[in-house]
């Protein structure tokens, strides 16, 4: 075994903050000897990596990110609970409280040598998004993703303070039933994490002194200095994912700042030493990587999101030494598990930007940007008071959401296929047909019959996402057939006050956002038909229909004339690009329609994504009046359709935020990929700088940017082995290049690489 890392075998191990006489056996974690091995990692840019780190801790994230700590993970990947008896006629509550409980005792412990802070997601089923834990062969518990929970509480109060509330809470006397056993559920978690946390305390007594000093502090008890605090918020996401849960970790910099201002002030630590506390968690935060994953849709959606900068309660800019160190680390490291966005404003410092532009140019797609100003806006218009709305962060995407109040839930559709369906299009129909009179005048008709089709599907959304999972009962609004979430409810505000779990309207919020996609494919559409059909008059529309019926079999002439002769969404023109404004502005109409005058308290808001699902989409699309034939790969988010966009950058995002995006309170997502050549030197960092200004002085939502070219994804795709690391952009998450099917690589490849900034 080697020496980087200790396992534990079977031992008696103290239970804090009370005692137990639990006999626990952990399963032995083993790796292969550590090897010599010329560490590279990736860059877009022909500008090297600074190093700063040790190059004990440089070889520590190496190896992670090749696969040994996942690969570990997948030789332990769950537990089994077969021993416990009557397991089987247990309630669904005393199933997941069970289940919690044998993780805590049982889970692997794993400790490197070079690590910082303590605490493992040990079992490999957790990776799959479900509780690790199995009964007879089958999974026992759901888990839970897109959100982030609450860790500033735990940070200052520590977990003892939740203890003390419950069993305040549980005095009520007017307590159903149903609600004191969720309450003593939420303290049965509170005893798991005392077990795992004793194991930890006896695991590191002798191999990790100050980790075991750290541990002997939190997380029951508050954080005192920068050390224990990261001790702390570590430890409790290691926790969550530990049950299978996918937790964001939100505004990371606002959680440590003041920790690490005021331990470097006193001299008690560096910002080397503050450094490298820091890699750890990143470090760690690698572990679900596997040397050979089974190819699908990217190794890295773990929902793990990082917001830095932006405002605090006061409108003061809160980017602070953590929010440089964590760009300082990413620079170096490429680490892309933990995807970065900026809250960027119209006061947002020059060195952010400058930092940011930096670590930008080094590809992988790692940090993308929030327009802060904009998102405070669209909150407070959807009814979020302003002491709430600017503690935004996302769900471990990039959807936006009050981190810590939030039981939040998002229903992607496809706006394409609506479309293909209002026009007598689909892409079932048999070549040869001919399309019957449709009766449509002009292209305003066209629209209104898209609209119909557009509000009959959000209603259809809002009816069996909102009125039906939902009804009241004895006053108070309640979920049907709720699953439980114990672990984090315990640590969404609201739960413990309304004496409610996660998914049973026990979070302060609970929202529900229909996401639309392929609304440039449709606006592209439109503007096609618009002057092919109804100004030109080339051909009547149900020619065109048989046309795209036939996949522009026989009509490549026309095929080439409306691909290349119109300007579409994405290049600045004001006709196509009013098509793609509009959509979005009546489809926010719809759904707000929808929950007006309506009873039920879920938040119904929209949003505007693909989320990569424009490969999954494909068998029911057809050809497109814009040239596209069915099997084309289209629009992801709200970018442009690829090969429609041809003026750059500055173009796509002009047209893009023709819209009123304010209305799009979920967030409205655009990919943007820039060629690594044009961000060479002082010039290129500058042009990114003014790029990032220009989509916030324009009204940009959230915007993705990647630096990669085209040949090097093909050079990944012909030698995978030698790009292991490349990460790409993929949506609200980043993933290996390599990881991903042909036909996400081929998505990834066929996104415009823009032309200079």
């Amino acid at each position: 075994m080697d020496k980087s890392e200790t396992s534990f075998q079977t031992k008696q191990y103290p239970f804090p903050p009370k005692p137990s006489g639990h006999s626990c056996q952990a399963i032995p974690c083993c790796k292969p000897p550590r090897k010599k091995t010329r560490i590279h990692f990736q860059t877009a840019t022909s500008c090297r990596r600074p190093v700063r780190l040790r190059k004990e801790i440089r070889q520590w994230a190496w190896e992670s990110l090749h696969g040994v700590y996942g690969d570990d993970a997948m030789a332990h990947p769950y537990i089994a609970v077969d021993d416990i008896p009557d397991f089987h006629g247990l309630s669904p509550l005393e199933k997941y409280d069970a289940a919690i409980r044998q993780i805590a005792l049982r889970a692997p412990l794993r400790i490197c040598q070079e690590e910082q802070i303590s605490g493992a997601a040990t079992l490999g089923m957790a990776i799959s998004h479900c509780v690790p834990v199995k009964y007879r062969g089958e999974v026992v518990c759901e888990s839970v993703s897109h959100l982030t929970i609450r860790y500033d509480r735990v940070l200052k109060e520590g977990l003892s303070s939740y203890e003390q509330e419950i069993a305040n809470r549980l005095t009520d006397k007017k307590l159903a039933t149903s609600q004191r056993a969720f309450l003593h559920s939420l303290q049965k978690v509170i005893d798991s994490i005392g077990i795992w946390h004793g194991r930890y305390l006896e695991a590191t007594r002798d191999v990790k002194p100050g980790i075991h000093r750290l541990l002997q502090q939190v997380p029951f008890s508050p954080a005192r200095s920068f050390h224990e605090a990261v001790q702390s918020l570590w430890f409790l996401f290691a926790f969550l994912r530990l049950t299978g849960n996918w937790p964001g970790i939100g505004r990371i910099d606002w959680l440590l700042g003041e920790y690490l201002r005021c331990d470097l002030a006193q001299g008690i630590l560096d910002r080397e030493q503050a450094r490298e506390i820091l890699a750890s968690l990143f470090i760690k935060g690698c572990e679900w990587i596997q040397s050979e994953t089974p190819p699908g849709t990217g190794d890295a959606q773990h929902y793990q999101n990082i917001v830095l900068a932006g405002i605090d309660q006061d409108g003061q800019e809160i980017a602070n030494e953590v929010t440089y160190l964590v760009l300082d680390i990413v620079e170096e490291l490429g680490i892309s598990d933990f995807p970065i966005t900026l809250r960027l404003n119209a006061r947002s410092p020059e060195r952010l930007l400058n930092k940011a532009a930096r670590v930008i140019r080094h590809g992988g797609g790692i940090v993308a940007v929030y327009n802060e100003d904009l998102i405070l806006r669209s909150l407070c218009r959807e009814g979020y008071a302003p002491q709430e709305a600017w503690m935004f962060a996302n769900d471990g995407c990039w959807e936006v959401q009050i981190p810590g109040k939030t039981d939040f839930g998002y229903i992607p559709f496809d706006s394409l296929q609506l479309f293909n369906r209002a026009i007598g299009l689909d892409a079932t129909d048999v070549p040869g047909t001919n399309c019957p009179n449709s009766g449509f005048q002009s292209i305003e008709d066209v629209y209104r019959a898209f609209l119909k089709e557009l509000d009959l599907t959000i209603q259809n959304i809002y009816r069996e996402n909102v009125l039906m999972p939902y009804t009241k009962k004895d006053g108070r609004w309640i979920r049907r057939n709720c699953p439980p979430a114990s672990v984090v409810s315990l640590f969404e505000d609201g739960c413990i006050p309304h004496a409610a779990s996660y998914f049973d309207f026990g979070p302060e919020y609970v929202v529900r956002s229909p996401h639309i996609g392929g609304a440039p494919d449709v606006a592209n559409s439109l503007y096609a038909l618009q002057k092919c059909v109804f100004e030109e008059h080339l051909v009547t529309f149900p020619e065109m229909i048989t046309i795209l019926r036939n996949n522009w079999a026989d009509a490549e002439p026309l095929r080439q004339y409306v691909k290349n002769r119109y300007i579409y969404y994405g290049n600045d023109n004001d006709q196509a690009d009013a098509w793609h404004s509009r959509i979005l502005a009546d489809f926010a109409k719809i759904v707000k329609q929808c929950r007006a005058g309506a009873d039920c308290p879920v938040r119904f808001i929209p949003g505007v994504s693909t989320f990569g699902r424009q490969v999954n989409w494909l068998p029911m699309r057809a050809a497109t009046a814009f040239g596209c034939r069915k099997g084309d790969i289209l629009s992801g988010n709200d970018s442009p359709t690829p090969g429609t966009d041809r003026q750059g950058a500055t173009s796509l995002i002009r047209s893009h935020c023709k819209a009123d995006l304010v209305q799009q309170t979920c967030g409205a997502a655009l990919d943007v990929k820039i060629f690594p050549q044009t961000l060479q030197g002082q010039n290129g960092i500058t042009a990114l700088k003014e790029m990032l200004r220009g989509f916030l002085r324009l009204g940009g939502y959230f915007m993705q940017l990647d630096t990669v070219d085209a040949e090097t994804l093909l050079a990944a795709q012909r030698e995978p082995e030698k790009y292991k690391t490349l990460s790409v952009r993929v949506s609200g998450w980043n993933a290996r290049f390599v990881t991903l099917n042909r036909e996400w690589q081929e998505m990834i490849i066929e996104r415009t690489t823009q032309r200079p900034v």
